[in-house]
Formats: structure tokens, C-alpha cells, sequence
């Protein structure tokens, strides 16, 4: 049968006819039962809500009879007697008072999880169950109805605080209806505010806080409270800008309890930049932490700081560097992409990331990294004035300006008989209540417990983790058998408060974690043991792997007894359990057994992992490995340490894993620990390892790489070698052509790697259309096996070529389709990229505003990845500044992305920038270009000679032409267009200058002009549509020679060999016909 009391008492049958209870006082009576729903009703309860403080006499037996009546028109069976009292039979859910306290319930966790949609249906069922008004028939339930409908108010709040992200948002009609109904609750008040604001209704959005505030102020006498007042600050502020990718607050398993003073305390903290939480382990802090976050106005992001590794390289303790890493990676910031290995410095990353945004950043676990954190909190406060810091540790930062909040234990009872309501009262009972009843259905604290319950919290000090230990115990014990255990073992008390030597957190958490280990079976207790070896929890898989294959029946009694977590799909231990598990693992003798088990482990996950990071499932793979990142990293430390072959095969395996996730910086120390010692048969995991340790990497470590790589005759087991090589010193370092069949394997993605790098190569050196043809059997290859990476690589550098030709309408759509792609890895260096070779292309489109605008959004795309502009962004704003005249602005952008550039081992982009200064600097010099040009023409020479491609020669000759142009003097007297003049395959549509009588001087310079431009056109494989530097520059030689000598001039510098153009870069000068 299904019963319901949110509104007047109905009753039906499975089948859905309805039943008739007649008579008030039996209908009173079945609505007490029905609150029981399962648990038995004393008879003096049932009279107190039938007839209250007076009853008549024979009162018992009325409520005999009005039994009765209702056992004739209940299922037989359904209500039963025992010593307790009268007891409905009835599953809790078929009674809509407890299903819609369940509903509630279970949206409010799906809430805290992050699930939104989830939370939202929930609690719309749940409402959705209410006739108004609650417990009609039994009038005396006064509290009871107050209960619910509080709780009513309060479901719908988090129903419209769950749609305020969902589209459409809340309904604005219900929330007023509520408001009016409940004035004075702020926190309907505020979501309402922040509904109609979602709709840019910002003036009723301010006149409901307005009229919120006054009644406040008239009613109550007190200003709004922390969330009303942050509401009307967003309406003021204005919609936010995009935060960076990625981020956000970890999940919130279970309800806050315990801390609202401390909340309190935070927000009145807000208008200090810096915050640090200070506590022993256990005492909550991540936690509050989280909260406070969530409650703040400003977008949060949160960094967990106890998953930073040491490597030997780095020293005992992790740098400011390393800890901007994982600072950089829980923001989503990714690291250096194709173009740019090795990266940028972290810190200024990082910088770039929070530069210009307000945001809270929750800095969590500092205590083993107290410097490096001080000293990186204090450069993002004086970087980014925007910026707000909450970090946690055991001791603050020491940094001038930082407010401190100290976080002792929950409050306690001052005694052992305290009564209910007054123990109730004080956090550690109600946290203990709350999470009793999570593990034990119906508990709850009463005057039969209430001792017991208050001996358990005292017994551990109120720290709110061993509180969470011991309330889980009930599972299998008694409250008093709990509180027994604690007050009779002295084990557990010693160790709590007696052993100062002991590390911080065991201090005053040993004695819940070693009772808690207590009650663990022999194996549970070595399965525990063996689990603290994992870094960030695990899966089933890797759990059986490491721990032994008949683990899983002990794994799922430490998740019944908590010490160990189940999120779903992933197993963990709260750190302080973790630290505990790791001594009883040395006592028992098997660390280095089990931490060779792990690292095997995770180099064969790994390994069997990376031929799917070259296919279409790619995605899922990199999920899953970055969802072990520590592990995998915890693997390569014990093996950098302790198995230097293991290590070399762990850098291997991770190489394409750290590549296509952004992570490559992170292999710089480890790697560099394995570049010194034998590599027998491991020569290309060392080459590897020479690649990935890049700026630690000495001259006789590329040295022997070099040789390695020479001498390489068989496929490579890893394919990324070659192309990882190539990209890091150039395609004319080593003797190995990148699509050489020797060394690049079969499958076709090897194929289309090396035939991607060798196209590539083609490309830079002059050979677009041979290029072209090799990059579509590339983009063929990559689209057979569905990888994104490769395929957004193939697609970029066809619509280069194809933007250089003039072809703009299949270049936009080319690189659509690669930013599609990108998108769907996350990949917003590559992102940078692509939008910034797409805004070259509408410069040569003659559109700068459109480019300017694609390089502010490559520009954004960087800073939301963590890195500092990267130099194609930087060279392409320079150019745009330097057409327009702003010769000053394009100086400054070329000199930051020169020094940017500066010491790649392969400077195909340093060159350019190079280039591109010297045009900038022939252009300041204007009139006195005479003084400049001979040392322009220098650093050009040089150029030419560091970076012998064909597409830089070109810019080289180029630039020359430009110089020697700079070195005389013209005097306009006419303009024509080039198109008019000849050579118009440079630009058609440019004005040119012809002097009136040009001297011999000035002829013979006019024609090295046109031969240096013909020759750049024969090192690049063809003209560039839309070069407009070479257009200016050619219309100066033609002025200077005239349209005829120009034009011949020019088809001589096209018809030149390298060798020759070469020889004309060095200096010389071919005679006249």
C-alpha cells in the first residue's frame, strides 16, 4: 500500500484504488504510525498525539480500538504489537514523507558530487510530492510539520541553486512565490537575485536585494548576510570572464558539519588576499578549505599539493618551479606543445594563467612545501592583483600581509551528562550523529546514548577524521562497546597523547587509525599495507596487480571498515591512514618488494597503453593515465632510484603520454637523472631521455645521443623517437631521414609520423608542392586510425601552404577542422598555434584587423594553458605593428619573443624573429637607413648560416633586399602599382616609387634588390600571396632600377640554384646581362 501525508491523509492500495479511513483520531493515529514507517510507536506516544497533555481515562484502550478500526481497512498483517509499541509494516518509500526526505537526501549529495542534472530531477520528484499543507490530520505534529516544511524551503533552494547552472535556469515566478512566502531567507532571497540576473534582468535583480536589505534592516536590525551581499556584488560586477580550463573544486562526498563558525570567520576574511588555514592532520582543513571555496563569490580553483614528487635531481624537497606545475596542471594548463619543446618557465606560466582575472586559488597541503609555496604565493600576489590565495597546512607561510586561522578540534560537551539538547549543540556530537546515521539507518543520538556518544568524541579530542573513524565502527559495533574499546585500551590512548616524538598527524589521529587497524583480519591488514604504495588511489586492476591477485575480498572489507574509499571507479585512502599503512608496510619488511611490484606494475599499464594513445580510443587511454599520473610518476622516482633499466623503459612508454596530455616538463628531472650510467640495449630509451631532460642535457649527453641515433638500423620500438628528435635539434642534425624505413615501424601511424615530419622538413626547405603531396597521404594515414593529434598536426600545415598560395577559403576550413580536434584533446598549446598560423593568414589576406584579433585569441588560448605569449603570437603581433607604423610597439614584441626563443637547439622560429627585428630596425632608421643596413645585413648573414632551410634563407634574402634598399637614397616622383611594373607575383596593388634619374649606383643596388627577391621566391618553392614586406621592398628596387631591369633582374634571382643564392647571401653580387 502507498500512504500519503504531505497534505491530507490518502491512502491507496498497490493496484492504485483508494482506501477510506474514517474517523478523525484513527486517521491521527495512522499518521504517527506512518512517521514511525517501520519502527515501533510507544502507546503513551500515540496517546500524547491523540489527546496531549491531558488525556481521558482509558485512554489506552481507546487507541486499542481506533487499531482496530484501522486493521479492518489495512492489509491484513500490516500494523503489528510489540513490547515497544504498534509498528506500521511499511517499506519507508511507500510513504511520500520519507521518500521525499530520501530524494532530498540523495540531491543534495548528487549536488556536492558535481552533478547538477542529477540533483536538479532529484529534488524536482521529491517536491513534487507536496499538497500542502504537511500532517494535515494530526494537529498536534506542530514541530514535526514546522520540520518539514523548513526542509521543503530548503530543498527548493538547492533545486534552484542546482538549475542555476543547468540551461534555462530556475523558475523566476517560483522563487518569488517563495520570497513572499519566506522574506526574511536570505538564501532564497539571493538566488533569486542571481536568477534574474542569469537572465539579465540586473534591475530586478537589485531591487529584490533592496528591498531584501530594508526588511532586514526594519525587521531584524542586521545588515545581509555574507551570501545575500556576494549575490549583489556579481549583479554589480557584471558577468565573469572565461576562468582558465579546468580546475574546480574536488567533490564533496558528505555534508558539512561542525565548522560554520569557522566558515563565518573565512568570509569575514575575504578582503585579505592571503589566508592560511593552520591545523593538525585530520582536523578538517582540507575540508573547510573546499567549503569556503564554494561559498566565495569569485571562481575557485584548487590545488592539492601532497601529490608533489621529489626527484634527485630537484633535491630533497620539490622547487618553487615544480610546485607551479601542479599548480599549472589543476588549473588545466597544459605545457609545451609540438613547437615548443621543453617549455617556459612555470612560475611565469602560471603568472600568465591568473594574470588580469579575479579568481580564489586553494593552495591544499603546503607543509612539506612550506618555502617553495611561500615563495611562489608571494610572486602571484605581486603579479596578479586580482588574485586571492586560501592555503592549508600545518604552519603558515610567514609571508607579510597573511591572515591566519588556526583550526582546533570540534567543540566538546563540557560533561558526560549533558542532556540531548544541550550535547547536540556542540560540533563533534553532531558531526558524530550525522555520519552515525549515514552508516546505521535510523540512529540517532538519545538519552540512552548521548553519554556514550559524548565518551567516543572526548576520547579522540573532537579531531573530526578519527570522529568520521569512529562513527563507521557502528556498523559493526554499539556506541558504548565503541567507547569502551577506546576508554579500556591503553594502547590507543598512550599513543594519542603521550608519544610528542611522533610525527604531527599521528599525534592525535594514531590512536582512531591503530584501533581501527586493529579490527582488520591478517589479510586485510597486508592488503592495507601494500595499498599505501599508491599515490592518489587506484583501480581494481592495478589494486590485484600490486597487492596480489586474491586481494579483492580484503579490499572490499577496508572499504566496509574505511580505511579505504570507493568513489565508483577508483580506490583511495584518506593520506593520514595512508602514512599509517606505509609504517606497518616497513615493519613488515615489504616496501621495496612492494614498490618494485607497483613500478612493474604501471610500466606495463603504461607501455600496453601507449599504442592506443596512436588510435581513435585515444581519449579514454589519456583519461585513464592521467588519472594514475601519480602512480605512474611514483613508478619512475623508485625506478630512477632503484632499477635504471625499468626507468629508461618507463620513459619510453610515458613519452607519447606526456606529449599529447602537456606534461613533458615534468619528465625533466627524472630523465636527467638517467643520463649518466650504461644503456645497454636501451640506446633509444636514452635518446629519449636525452630529448625530454632537454634544458639539463649536457653537450656529451646529445653527444651520445647523437651516435645512438646514428646508428640505428632496425625499427624503433617507440615511434615518437625519431619525430621527438627531429623536432627537438632539426632536421640536419643527425644522419637519419624522419621517414627513413629503417628506423620508423609499420603500423600507420608510425608511417604517417615520419612522413609528417619529413613533409614538414620539405616544407621549411623550400618545397611546398612536394610538401603538400606527402601531408595528404599523412592526413590519410591519421584519419585511418582516427588520431586527433597527428590529423590536427597534417591539417595545420596543409592550411599554411595552402594560406601562403592564396588559397584562404580552404585554409579557414582546414584549420576549422584542426581546432575542432584540438578542442577535443584540450589542447590549448596546439590551440595557440593554429589560431596563430591562421592569423598570418588573414594579414596576408590584407584583413589586420581580423589578424589582430586571431592572435588575441591564440594570445588568450596561451595564458589559459599557463604559457607566456608564445613566439609565433608575439612575431605576428609585431608584424601587424610594424605595417601599421608602431615601430616602437613592434620592437618591444620582437625583443620579448627573441630572448623567448632564445637557446632552442633548433631556431627555425628564433631566425624569423630575428628577421623580423631587422625590418623593424631598417624601418626606424627611415632616412638614415644607410647607417643601419650594413649591420642588418650582417645579422641576416648570420641567420642564414645558423638555420640553412629554405624557408629561412628566404626570409634571409629577403630581408637583405630590404637592407641594401635602406643603404640609398630614393626620391618619389611617381607611383604605379607593382602590378603594373612586373615581378607582380611578390603584390598586386602596391605603390611604387621611381626616382627621376636614378644614378649607377642606385641602378645596380635596384638590381640586387630584384635578383635577392627572385632568389627568395627559388628557396621558398614559391611567391607568398599577400607578402607585403616583400611587395615594399620590391617596389623600392623597381623604382630605383626601372620596371624593365627590375623584372629581368628578378627572373634571374629565381632561376638561381641554393648553391648560388647561397653565394649571394654571403655577399657577392651577379653582374648584369
Amino acid at each position: 500500500m502507498r500512504f500519503r501525508v504531505l497534505g491530507p491523509l490518502e491512502v491507496r492500495r498497490a493496484a492504485g484504488e483508494p482506501v477510506s479511513v474514517p474517523g478523525r483520531r484513527p486517521r491521527a493515529l495512522l499518521v504517527m504510525l506512518l512517521l514511525g514507517a517501520g519502527r515501533p510507536v510507544a502507546v503513551q506516544d500515540l496517546i500524547d498525539g491523540q489527546y496531549g497533555a491531558d488525556p481521558p481515562a482509558g485512554a489506552a484502550n481507546a487507541v486499542q480500538a481506533q487499531v482496530s478500526r484501522l486493521r479492518r481497512v489495512l492489509e491484513p498483517g500490516l500494523i503489528g504489537f510489540t513490547g515497544a509499541g504498534y509498528r506500521l509494516d511499511v517499506d519507508p518509500d511507500d510513504v511520500d514523507v520519507h521518500r521525499f526526505e530520501r530524494l532530498v537526501r540523495q540531491g543534495r549529495r548528487a549536488a556536492e558530487a558535481g552533478d547538477p542534472p542529477l540533483a536538479a530531477s532529484l529534488l524536482r520528484e521529491g517536491l513534487a510530492l507536496w499538497r500542502e499543507p504537511p500532517l494535515a490530520d494530526l494537529p498536534s505534529a506542530v514541530a514535526a510539520a514546522t520540520r518539514l516544511e523548513d526542509l521543503r524551503v530548503s530543498a527548493a533552494e538547492d533545486l534552484a541553486e542546482a538549475e542555476l547552472g543547468l540551461p534555462g535556469g530556475p523558475s523566476v515566478g517560483e522563487l518569488r512565490r517563495l520570497v513572499a512566502a519566506h522574506p526574511l531567507r536570505e538564501r532564497l532571497r539571493a538566488l533569486l537575485v542571481r536568477a534574474l540576473a542569469a537572465q539579465g534582468r540586473q534591475a530586478e535583480a537589485l531591487g529584490a536585494f533592496e528591498e531584501g536589505r530594508r526588511l532586514l534592516a526594519d525587521e531584524l536590525g542586521v545588515d545581509p548576510s555574507g551570501e545575500l551581499a556576494a549575490a549583489h556584488l556579481a549583479v554589480l560586477r557584471g558577468p565573469e570572464s572565461a576562468p582558465p580550463a579546468g580546475g574546480g573544486l574536488p567533490a564533496r562526498l558528505t555534508s558539512f558539519v561542525g565548522r560554520e563558525r569557522e566558515l563565518h570567520r573565512l568570509a569575514a576574511l575575504r578582503g585579505s588576499r592571503l589566508v592560511t588555514v593552520v591545523g593538525s592532520g585530520g582536523t578538517g582543513k582540507t575540508r573547510l578549505a573546499v567549503e569556503a571555496a564554494s561559498r566565495d563569490p569569485l571562481p575557485a580553483f584548487f590545488a592539492d599539493l601532497s601529490t608533489l614528487p621529489a626527484f634527485p635531481s630537484a633535491g630533497s624537497t620539490p622547487s618553487v618551479g615544480e610546485v607551479a606545475r601542479v599548480v599549472l596542471w589543476a588549473l588545466g594548463a597544459r605545457e609545451g606543445g609540438l613547437r615548443a619543446p621543453g617549455g617556459g618557465d612555470p612560475v611565469r606560466r602560471l603568472v600568465a594563467a591568473l594574470a588580469g582575472r579575479p579568481a580564489l586559488l586553494v593552495l591544499d597541503n603546503c607543509e612539506h612545501v612550506v618555502e617553495a609555496a611561500a615563495e611562489l604565493v608571494r610572486a602571484l600576489l605581486d603579479e596578479c592583483p586580482d588574485l586571492r590565495i586560501l592555503a592549508t597546512g600545518r604552519e603558515a607561510l610567514g609571508i607579510t600581509g597573511e591572515a591566519r586561522l588556526d583550526l582546533a578540534p570540534l567543540g566538546l560537551p563540557p560533561r558526560e551528562d549533558s542532556p540531548v539538547r544541550d550535547a547536540l549543540r556542540y560540533p563533534a556530537v553532531r558531526l558524530f550523529a550525522e555520519r552515525a546515521a549515514a552508516v546505521r539507518s535510523g540512529f540517532a543520538v538519545d538519552e540512552g546514548n548521548v553519554a556514550d556518544v559524548v565518551r567516543v568524541c572526548a576520547a579522540l579530542d573532537g579531531i573530526p577524521l578519527a570522529i568520521e573513524l569512529a562513527a563507521a565502527r557502528l556498523r559493526a559495533f554499539g556506541v558504548r562497546e565503541v567507547a569502551r574499546r577506546l576508554a579500556e585500551d591503553g594502547r590507543f590512548l598512550a599513543l594519542d597523547r603521550g608519544e610528542r616524538g611522533a610525527v604531527g598527524r599521528h599525534r592525535t589521529l594514531r590512536a582512531a587509525v591503530e584501533w581501527s587497524w586493529s579490527l582488520l583480519t591478517p589479510d586485510e591488514r597486508a592488503v592495507a599495507a601494500r595499498f599505501s604504495v599508491f599515490t592518489g588511489g587506484a583501480a581494481l586492476e592495478a589494486v590485484l596487480g600490486v597487492c596480489g591477485p586474491d586481494a579483492a575480498d580484503a579490499l572490499e572489507g577496508l572499504v566496509d571498515k574505511s580505511l579505504v574509499l570507493f568513489d565508483g571507479d577508483r580506490y583511495r585512502m584518506l593520506e593520514t591512514i595512508r602514512e599509517f599503512c606505509a609504517g606497518r608496510l616497513d615493519r613488515a619488511g615489504e616496501r621495496e618488494r612492494v614498490r618494485e611490484r607497483h613500478a612493474g606494475w604501471f610500466e606495463g599499464m603504461a607501455r600496453e597503453a601507449d599504442p592506443w594513445l596512436r588510435r581513435g580510443e585515444q581519449i579514454g587511454r589519456l583519461r585513464l593515465l592521467s588519472a594514475d599520473h601519480g602512480n605512474l610518476m611514483a613508478a619512475l622516482t623508485w625506478a630512477v632510484r632503484h632499477d635504471r633499466p625499468l626507468a629508461l623503459r618507463l620513459v619510453s612508454a610515458l613519452a607519447t603520454y606526456w606529449w599529447l596530455s602537456g606534461r613533458q616538463s615534468q619528465a625533466a628531472s627524472p630523465a636527467a637523472a638517467l643520463l649518466d650510467g650504461p644503456v645497454e640495449g636501451l640506446e633509444e630509451e636514452y635518446v629519449l631521455c636525452v630529448v625530454h631532460a632537454a634544458p639539463l642535457a649536457g653537450r656529451e649527453h646529445w653527444a651520445r645521443a647523437e651516435a645512438y641515433i646514428r646508428g640505428f638500423r632496425r625499427p624503433l620500438r617507440n615511434p615518437f623517437t625519431a619525430a621527438l628528435w627531429g623536432m627537438t635539434v632539426g632536421p640536419f642534425a643527425s644522419g637519419v631521414r624522419p621517414a627513413d624505413d629503417r628506423v620508423l615501424g609499420s603500423d600507420p601511424w608510425s608511417m604517417a609520423l615520419g612522413r609528417l615530419g619529413w613533409a614538414l622538413v620539405r616544407w621549411l626547405d623550400g618545397e611546398p608542392r612536394a610538401a603538400e603531396r606527402e601531408l595528404e597521404a599523412v592526413l590519410a594515414l591519421f584519419r585511418q586510425v582516427g588520431e586527433r593529434w597527428g590529423t590536427a598536426q597534417a591539417l595545420d600545415a596543409l592550411a599554411t601552404i595552402a594560406g601562403r598560395r592564396g588559397e584562404w577559403a580552404r585554409a579557414r576550413e582546414l584549420w576549422r577542422e584542426a581546432l575542432e580536434l584540438l578542442d577535443e584533446l584540450g589542447a590549448l598549446e596546439e590551440t595557440a598555434d593554429v589560431l596563430a598560423h591562421r592569423a598570418e593568414a588573414f594579414l596576408r589576406e590584407g584583413d589586420p584587423a581580423q589578424a589582430l584579433a586571431g592572435y588575441r585569441r591564440a594570445e588568450e588560448a596561451a595564458r589559459r594553458a599557463g604559457r607566456e605569449v608564445p613566439v609565433p603570437v608575439s612575431a605576428g603581433l609585431a608584424e601587424v605593428a610594424l605595417l601599421e607604423g608602431d615601430l616602437r610597439e613592434a620592437r618591444r614584441l620582437l625583443e620579448a619573443a627573441l630572448a623567448a626563443s632564445d637557446g632552442a637547439v633548433f631556431g627555425a622560429r628564433h631566425a624569423r624573429v630575428r628577421v623580423l627585428l631587422g625590418l623593424a630596425r631598417l624601418a626606424e632608421a627611415g632616412d638614415a637607413g644607410a647607417l643601419g643596413a650594413a649591420a642588418v645585413s650582417g645579422e641576416i648573414l648570420a641567420v642564414a648560416r645558423d638555420v640553412p632551410l629554405g624557408t629561412v634563407l628566404a626570409d634571409a634574402a629577403e630581408a637583405r633586399a630590404a637592407a641594401v634598399l635602406a643603404g640609398t637614397r630614393t626620391r618619389p616622383s611617381d607611383t604605379r602599382t607593382a602590378g603594373e611594373s612586373g615581378a607582380g607575383e611578390v603584390d598586386a596593388g602596391e605603390p611604387v616609387a621611381t626616382p627621376a634619374e636614378p644614378g649607377a649606383g642606385e641602378v645596380d643596388a635596384g638590381w640586387l634588390v630584384g635578383v635577392l627577391l627572385g632568389a627568395a621566391v627559388a628557396l621558398r618553392g614559391a611567391p607568398v600571396t599577400g607578402d607585403r614586406h616583400a611587395a615594399r621592398t620590391a617596389a623600392g628596387g623597381r623604382a630605383l632600377s626601372g620596371a624593365e631591369a627590375f623584372a629581368e633582374a628578378y627572373a634571374r634571382g629565381k632561376a638561381m640554384s641554393r648553391q648560388e643564392a647561397l653565394a649571394l647571401l654571403e655577399g657577392g653580387a651577379p653582374a648584369r646581362r
